[in-house]
């Protein structure tokens, strides 16, 4: 559409642009002056925050108010200072857990946590509000922060606009139609096209080449054929120069260190040649981002110019000169700082925020040229570049090393290419041995994103509803929820299979005849299954058999490995008694040395005599292999032939199969001509019977299942005398105002006085064991405090949450999540006013201190825990000694730079 076209309120807030609104936003902005909520789906970098600034515009144009949100405090403050910058101090607030400036502002920038918390007090602030932007509103998928945005969107007043933000997924038009469903005319905007076009590469050695075959007439997506052959020219010689060419590894493992992967500093002057640079290479583990860093240290590379030295130095002296000198070194500041000037950073949670706040100001500068980062930094920070470079297709996700997924792979390269600064970006991914170039296309090609619901009421949620609508209509606002959305619709498909399959069910019946059959049928079915069930156990008690032997063999046994490649006699050469899983080493009469599990051994082992060995027995060389193997051969004993006491053994003695086997042979059908063909025909059937009851268990557990776990907590919160006659009590309303994810145990530490007593120091390291989350396996286990207060309230606390955690079982709730003891002396001593070093070295978990940023989020997550009981304990002295924790915590590096 031509600049022309535009009328009204969109042809004035353009007049005030330096550039020409793109399709996509034009249609966007239209349809919000038309009176439209809006959802605008398209790549990151596609210019969608100036829907959101249009938004602001129409609001004050009109006298009105807007509330502009953003998942997180970072940026708030960068769309604050744009903002700014545009309407002036004095038309602009902010309000984020840490700052609150000019909250009564017509435009205002907050967390979107800030906004809920608005909407459940009834906030006065709300009154004239007619435009919210929900910035990267596809954050609801988040497990942990995703309900905040959901219920944003189901609460807020009917006559608020809405302009959601989100990055190109896949649903967007499911998305769409929940919004139409909950807020009314919704105009869904989707946009897939780049600004800045995107070409994939893979860099093998010094050598880059293009990822697509770009000469291909062929339709499907074509892998360069170079790429290809060069590939396998170099596995062909890194197998003939014993590089190790085994098969390519695809688990979960990462780059094999074969000596051929090329070092970061190559691989950032290659790109430098290239013209590819500023870049941003992102490795997912924080070690490894600075260890990436420190290898480019000890290198010569330099990416900076000198001219640029007192303009990175001032913009270091901006963010960091409030820290405190004696604090400089247990941060690592010098060599930080020696890495800006030759322009390399890296960036990640667990850096000092005034750290990460500064490489970020540097690298938008073009002062930083090469940063390497977690994935964090794709989400949201405005921080793009030329090129991203992925050295790994995998990553840890918690739980397991996983390979990335297009979503994920869509979301990082998504950095690439600055708008207005590069005609094009650039995505490499860094070839080893373990990347198959194929799956690279592969995630490259696909533009799979689907938005799935993280919504579930929990404690908090639900007495807030409950207090500001009642029970009944509480139910029916969780039923319009997106989760409860997206289950209904996979309903939908669960239903059509019930009914697909009952009418093949009727057709089999036909078939089969009178009932008579069919109860033949069913006793054959049950026949089969008692003979599958009979197998199964016997192959479990031959394991079992198997790893109790394998535990009691000792050094020098000789054993017969009765099956498989290594059949014949053995001798211990280790012994092994992990439980559940004895693997020991032993020595076989053909010369291997390996370990052997129950797997080689399907009847239990049993020594057949000794051999007497000597005090150090190397297995890995081939002299001493011989030399045993001669000797085991030399002891005279033989192998005895397989024995194997099987299923049907195991199945005489069954008293229930054989009173089913005598059944079946009386049974009147069990003579007929075509018995055979009806057993095809009855286990068809039976098939799609169980399939059919499985999916109806389905549907019974996937419809209203935010309504029933409602209800379930609101029993939960009656029981305990949160909620009477279904009114919220006075208990209830402090527990409404108490926003964490231990929302509970923290109300009844308060309400029981668990916590009265304490000193200031001594509080904040009580509670933070509920908000405290190591970053390994660790929970509950840890130091018990460095005081007898703190150990009698830490007890009293962990009381407190077992019995919740029992009542949960009781009623069939999600258990809330236990406390972790890791950062209790830690913020203690800082709390009391200990230095930062010693506070960081007892912070942590299993020995490892936590890194600067790691211990500042902590802290700041404790203050805000520390404010909200401050503000609802009722009593007076708890209330004060929370107040003064918060003034203890925030000092040195927590209180600089707190964004």
């Amino acid at each position: 559409m031509a600049q022309q076209s535009l009328t009204g309120e969109l042809a004035a807030f353009s007049a005030e642009l330096s550039f020409t609104l793109d399709p996509f936003q034009q249609q966007s902005c239209e349809s919000l002056q038309s009176g439209h909520s809006v959802l605008v789906c398209a790549p990151t970098g596609a210019g969608k925050t100036v829907v959101g600034e249009f938004a602001v515009h129409l609001a004050l144009a009109a006298g009105g108010k807007c509330f502009y949100t953003t998942p997180i405090k970072a940026l708030s403050n960068q769309k604050y200072a744009d903002l700014v910058e545009r309407y002036g101090r004095d038309t602009v607030g902010l309000l984020t857990g840490d700052q609150s400036l000019n909250p009564a502002a017509p435009v205002v920038v907050m967390t979107t946590e800030v906004l809920r918390n608005m909407l459940y007090a009834s906030s006065d602030a709300l009154i004239g509000l007619s435009y919210v932007v929900m910035d990267e509103v596809h954050y609801l998928a988040d497990r942990f922060r995703g309900a905040v945005w959901e219920e944003v969107i189901l609460h807020l007043p009917p006559d608020v606009r809405l302009v959601s933000l989100s990055a190109t997924v896949s649903n967007a038009e499911e998305f769409g139609a929940w919004m139409e469903t909950v807020r009314g005319d919704t105009a869904v905007i989707v946009d897939e096209t780049r600004p800045v076009p995107l070409w994939q590469h893979v860099l093998v050695g010094r050598r880059l080449f293009d990822l697509f075959d770009q000469h291909s007439s062929d339709q499907k997506v074509m892998v360069d054929k170079e790429l290809v052959r060069y590939i396998e020219h170099r596995e062909t010689a890194d197998r003939m120069n014993g590089w190790g060419g085994g098969p390519r590894h695809r688990g979960g493992g990462g780059p094999r260190r074969d000596g051929r992967s090329v070092p970061r500093p190559e691989m950032l002057s290659r790109l430098d040649e290239a013209g590819l640079l500023p870049a941003i290479t992102f490795i997912f583990s924080r070690a490894g981002c600075d260890g990436a860093l420190a290898q480019c240290l000890r290198s010569r590379l330099d990416l900076s110019r000198t001219e640029d030295f007192d303009e990175v130095d001032a913009i270091i002296e901006k963010h960091t000169g409030d820290l405190p000198r004696a604090d400089l070194e247990v941060l690592g500041y010098w060599d930080w700082r020696e890495a800006l000037h030759r322009g390399l950073a890296a960036h990640h949670a667990g850096m000092l925020p005034a750290f990460r706040h500064t490489v970020e100001e540097l690298f938008v500068r073009g002062l930083v040229r090469a940063v390497f980062a977690t994935e964090t930094l794709a989400l949201g920070i405005n921080m793009p570049a030329r090129t991203v470079v992925l050295e790994r297709l995998v990553k840890f996700n918690g739980e397991s090393h996983a390979e990335l997924t297009p979503g994920e792979y869509t979301q990082l390269t998504g950095r690439a290419g600055r708008r207005g600064i590069d005609v094009e970006g650039h995505a490499v991914v860094v070839w080893h041995p373990d990347v198959d170039t194929s799956a690279v296309a592969g995630l490259a090609s696909t533009r799979t994103y689907p938005l799935r619901s993280s919504f579930r009421p929990g404690y908090n949620m639900s007495i807030n509803l409950i207090d500001r609508m009642g029970a009944e209509q509480s139910r029916e606002l969780l039923e319009r929820s997106f989760a409860q959305f997206q289950a209904d619709r996979s309903v939908v498909g669960l239903v059509r299979g019930i009914e697909r399959n009952e009418g093949q069910m009727r057709k089999l019946r036909s078939q089969i005849g009178d009932d008579s059959v069919l109860e033949y049928l069913s006793l054959r079915d049950r026949l089969k299954q008692r003979e599958r069930d009979l197998e199964r156990q016997g192959r479990a008690d031959r394991r079992g058999a198997s790893v109790a032997s394998l535990s009691t063999l000792r050094r020098g046994d000789v054993v017969a490995i009765p099956a498989g490649r290594r059949q014949g006699l053995a001798v211990i050469l280790e012994p092994d008694a992990t439980p559940g899983d004895p693997r020991p080493l032993v020595l076989t009469e053909d010369k291997w040395a390996g370990r052997v599990s129950a797997a080689d051994f399907p009847t239990p082992a049993q020594p057949l005599g000794r051999m007497r060995l000597p005090r150090h027995v190397d297995h890995r060389t081939a002299r001493a292999r011989s030399d045993l193997a001669s000797a085991l051969r030399d002891t005279g004993l033989i192998a005895p032939g397989r024995q194997r006491r099987g299923a049907r053994a195991k199945a005489a003695d069954d008293r229930e199969l054989m009173t089913l086997r005598r059944a079946v042979r009386s049974h009147p059908a069990h003579g007929r001509p075509d018995r055979e063909q009806l057993a095809r025909t009855g286990e068809r059937y039976t098939r799609l019977q169980r399939e059919t009851e499985s999916l109806r268990r389905q549907v019974a557990t996937t419809t209203n299942s935010l309504a029933r776990t409602f209800d379930r907590i609101v029993a939960l919160l009656a029981d305990r005398g949160y909620v009477a006659d279904g009114e919220v009590t006075a208990d209830g309303r402090r527990l409404a105002r108490i926003y964490t994810e231990a929302d509970l145990v923290v109300a009844e530490c308060l309400r029981q006085g668990r916590w009265r007593g304490l000193g200031p120091a001594e509080l904040a390291a009580v509670v933070s064991i509920l908000v405290y989350e190591s970053r390994s396996e660790g929970g509950i286990l840890g130091a018990t405090g460095p005081t007898a207060p703190i150990r009698r309230a830490v007890a009293d606390t962990i009381a407190v949450w077992g019995e919740l955690r029992t009542d949960e079982a009781r009623f069939k709730l999600e258990p809330t999540r236990e406390p972790d003891l890791g950062f209790v002396t830690g913020i203690h001593k800082w709390a009391r006013g200990d230095g930062l070093a010693e506070s960081l070295l007892a912070s942590g978990d299993q020995g490892n201190a936590l890194s600067a940023g790691d211990f500042v989020r902590w802290c700041r997550q404790v203050i805000d825990l520390l404010d909200q009981i401050h503000n609802t304990a009722d009593d007076v002295e708890v209330a004060a000694t929370a107040a003064k924790a918060v003034r203890a915590i925030r000092r040195g590096v927590v209180a600089v730079d707190a964004a």
